[in-house]
């Protein structure tokens, strides 16, 4: 490997460009990659690859394309499917980026000689002399830190991964250094969608390409009682409210599934409250092992807010009971540990 050798991620961003050019004004030798994922994805089109290699042109730095879409459908389309298939909400991103961007980019970086991997996530490694290891931290960039979604990078790679975002507190930041390094992007707008589903309608995404179709129910209360129909349980999430198409005398909240019986279970909002979790699917990158109950924060979504915890590890499997009952917690998100702003670790599928 070549010391300071680094492969980058470019996704044709103004997050990626940028990155990559922090990257060799630090003095890195620096190589672009952009990964072919999913045919008419808003990150694997036309577009997306000559942005990338502009970049890559106008900073002076290589780039390579590599053609990933076997592994992208197997690992993140295939679990994307399964989730909605049983009645879970999957965060396809989480999987992207253990098996693709932190696992499939890596043997390249292998190949190409490369010490280092790095993307334009706002998240943050760095050596801990208290814990001696490296550990995964949040950014600075406050809402927009990414953290929660790279819990799952194995705790031997963080030393290799650099995340040159990481001291940025906002997005206008980084658009200021690609104005003024002239990079074509810097008025880029951000993908806020799922890649692949880039219209947003993932219900028509599973009709297209898998066998999940409508198939109608019922809706019921938590007494087993029908209040109306439903139009196939993939349409519906923890939490969800509209589209219920029910009149009742106070407002109802999908709580539950029966997937057997294709029922989908609504109930009060106070019945979307729950104070203990156990959590499966670990990653630990803070400590090998959790001997005694650990006093935490935790996010159970990417956009919710802290909620303080304790935690007890039992085999596989971790416990969790917060302080205070939290609202809609889903099957199929994950729930993210933190110990300040050191990411503790992580789980899908409560």
């Amino acid at each position: 490997m070549i010391e300071k050798r680094v492969l980058i991620g470019m996704s044709g961003g103004v997050d990626s460009s940028v990155s990559a050019l922090i990257l060799k004004q630090q003095g890195y030798e620096v190589i672009g990659t952009t990964l072919e994922l999913f045919a008419g994805s808003s990150c694997c089109n036309t577009n997306t690859y000559i942005d990338a290699k502009n970049v890559c042109n106008s900073i002076g730095i290589p780039h390579f394309t590599y053609n990933c879409k076997e592994e992208f459908k197997r690992y993140v389309i295939e679990d994307f499917i399964d989730c909605y298939a049983n009645c879970k909400t999957p965060n396809p991103c989480i999987e992207c980026n253990k098996y693709i961007k932190f696992s499939y980019m890596l043997e390249k970086a292998k190949e190409l000689e490369c010490n280092y991997i790095a993307t334009g996530h706002y998240a943050k490694t760095e050596y801990s002399t208290e814990y001696e290891r490296w550990v995964l931290k949040k950014s600075r960039a406050g809402k927009k830190d990414q953290s929660y979604v790279l819990w799952n990078i194995p705790k031997e790679l963080l030393s290799h991964v650099i995340f040159p975002l990481a001291n940025f507190e906002s997005k206008d930041e980084i658009r200021k250094i690609a104005k003024e390094n002239n990079l074509k992007v810097a008025n880029k707008p951000d993908s806020e969608d799922i890649c692949f589903v880039p219209d947003g309608n993932y219900k028509k995404f599973l009709e297209t390409h898998s066998r999940i179709q409508p198939k109608e129910g019922n809706i019921v209360n938590q007494k087993g009682e029908i209040l109306g129909k439903h139009k196939g349980l993939y349409y519906y999430t923890i939490g969800q409210r509209k589209g219920l198409g029910i009149s009742y005398r106070v407002p109802l909240f999908v709580i539950g599934f029966h997937k057997d019986k294709n029922e989908v279970i609504v109930g009060e909002e106070k019945d979307l409250y729950r104070k203990e979790i156990t959590v499966t699917d670990i990653n630990l990158l803070l400590v090998d092992k959790i001997d005694k109950p650990m006093e935490v924060e935790v996010k159970t979504r990417y956009s919710s807010k802290m909620a303080k915890a304790k935690i007890r590890q039992e085999g596989n499997k971790i416990h969790v009971l917060f302080d205070e009952p939290q609202r809609a917690i889903t099957p199929g998100q994950s729930a993210v540990f933190y110990l300040d702003d050191i990411v503790v670790r992580r789980r899908k599928n409560y």
